[in-house]
């Protein structure tokens, strides 16, 4: 008896692994978090991980801070830094960067750094792929001086 529940078993998870085509643990994108210096000497936090942009069905919709989301805007969601965070992204692909603003939240499963508006993806570049691995740098709460 118990080999065949052993066996069931065993089956079950080669047919879960099949299925998704890799393991859980590995389909999780995953962000790193370090201290750097910035050019002034200054130290400053900074995140590598996965940036993706809103899909179009969220234009109007609120965001946790409050505000109607507009794929026009410079904002971002972010699971891992307070709301009203000021953040430049940078694409490490090919090095372009944006200046946003942390307003709303991911879905609590969704394993990426940031989900950006759609013209903040364009503007670095990703809008074709979808997907980018980015430099996020924390600014602080003030705007920064562009």
């Amino acid at each position: 008896m118990n080999r065949f529940l052993l066996a069931s078993f065993i089956s079950m998870l080669s047919l879960s692994f099949y299925a998704t085509g890799q393991p859980k643990s590995m389909s999780k994108a995953k962000v790193t978090h370090q201290t750097e210096l910035n050019k002034k000497g200054d130290s400053s936090i900074v995140y590598y991980g996965v940036a993706s942009y809103y899909a179009d069905k969220f234009t109007g919709r609120q965001t946790a801070t409050g505000a109607a989301y507009s794929h026009s805007g410079n904002t971002a969601a972010c699971n891992v830094l307070p709301l009203g965070t000021w953040i430049r992204v940078t694409n490490l692909k090919n090095d372009k960067k944006i200046i946003l603003q942390v307003n709303d939240r991911l879905h609590a499963k969704n394993n990426r750094l940031v989900d950006l508006t759609k013209s903040a993806a364009g503007k670095l570049g990703y809008i074709k792929s979808g997907l980018a691995r980015v430099k996020v740098e924390v600014l602080g709460k003030k705007k920064p001086k562009v």
